[in-house]
């Protein structure tokens, strides 16, 4: 789900020198809490979602355009690093 929600974030035309960082979340509440307060700050990204049973439409990722750090931060700063 990683891989989707970065590609399906990306404007296509991303330096050379981008790099994806995956985060994560508790779990879908918090996903959607998290997905939210991007919505209100008006930070673009895309919420994806698996249609499939058993999931059946549950938000899974969310894919975050390259975006300033230090705005970033403030909505993804208490998620742990996945490595």
């Amino acid at each position: 789900m990683c891989v989707h929600a970065a590609g399906e974030s990306s404007p296509g035309d991303l330096p050379g020198d981008t790099h994806a960082i995956v985060l994560a979340a508790k779990g879908e509440t918090h996903l959607e809490a998290i997905r939210a307060k991007l919505e209100e700050a008006g930070i673009p990204h895309t919420a994806i979602r698996e249609p499939d049973t058993p999931w059946n439409g549950a938000l899974m990722a969310i894919g975050l355009r390259p975006g300033k750090k230090e705005v970033l931060k403030r909505y993804l700063s208490s998620l742990p690093l996945l490595k």
